[in-house]
């Protein structure tokens, strides 16, 4: 298995609606889809005037500058920090080979993988928080993808976005219906990922979460995740 470059599995299988390069940076241009969608990230070699571009190009299209900062990325780490930059949404990346959980066939009505998704997943995802915006996203993704319902007896209860990169599938908007919750429902969903994976070329799944969401860490270390990156953001003060 080929490790991954886990950042291009983010923009390939979640995809700003732009992307723009300014200098040494490329510039995700998004309207109220989030972070991942609308931050600037290094891609050169930088000077300190080059955030000053940076910082133009963001506020043409009316973002305050977001800047994604990866690990080894200290010089430019401090260099906002002392412009007044403010950490935001510490972030983990989990993978996982897909083998161990591809082993038996999924229980019936469990959980079902499906493109285009249904109704009841966008109501599903809207009472979770995540909007039309952030389906627009989904739709816009041009890779291999799929979503996910899973079922609590016989009610939907939960739903996640997959979209595959080379070999590596990314599980994204990951949303269990409170009512749901603790009952094993993401673990399915993650397996039919898995599954979905597998038939399309697949060898492994990752998934990205805040360090602060204690449930989705302990639900995917529990399925065996490893973590494999991580990364902040620094935003710009108001």
């Amino acid at each position: 298995m080929t490790k991954a470059n886990y950042f291009d599995v983010i923009d390939a299988t979640w995809p700003a609606e732009r992307y723009v390069t300014e200098g040494p940076w490329r510039l995700r241009q998004t309207v109220g889809a989030g972070s991942r969608v609308s931050s600037i990230s290094a891609i050169e070699p930088w000077e300190d005037a080059d955030i000053d571009r940076a910082v133009a190009s963001a506020h043409t299209v009316k973002q305050r500058p977001l800047f994604m900062i990866k690990p080894g990325e200290d010089r430019l780490d401090k260099a906002l920090a002392a412009r007044g930059y403010v950490v935001e949404d510490p972030s983990v990346i989990y993978a996982l080979p897909i083998a161990p959980l591809i082993t038996e066939t999924l229980p019936y009505a469990k959980a079902f993988t499906m493109w285009p998704r249904l109704a009841i997943m966008d109501d599903l995802w809207d009472a979770g928080g995540i909007g039309p915006a952030r389906r627009a996203v989904m739709e816009r993704a041009a890779c291999p993808k799929t979503t996910v319902l899973g079922r609590a007896g016989d009610r939907a209860a939960g739903v996640a976005y997959v979209g595959l990169h080379g070999k590596t599938a990314m599980m994204h908007a990951v949303e269990v219906a409170s009512a749901h919750r603790r009952q094993g429902v993401s673990a399915w969903m993650l397996r039919a990922a898995c599954h979905w994976t597998a038939a399309n070329g697949g060898d492994e799944i990752s998934m990205v979460t805040t360090r602060a969401n204690t449930p989705a860490n302990a639900a995917y270390t529990s399925q065996g995740a490893q973590l494999v990156g991580h990364y902040h953001y620094r935003r710009a003060p108001e």
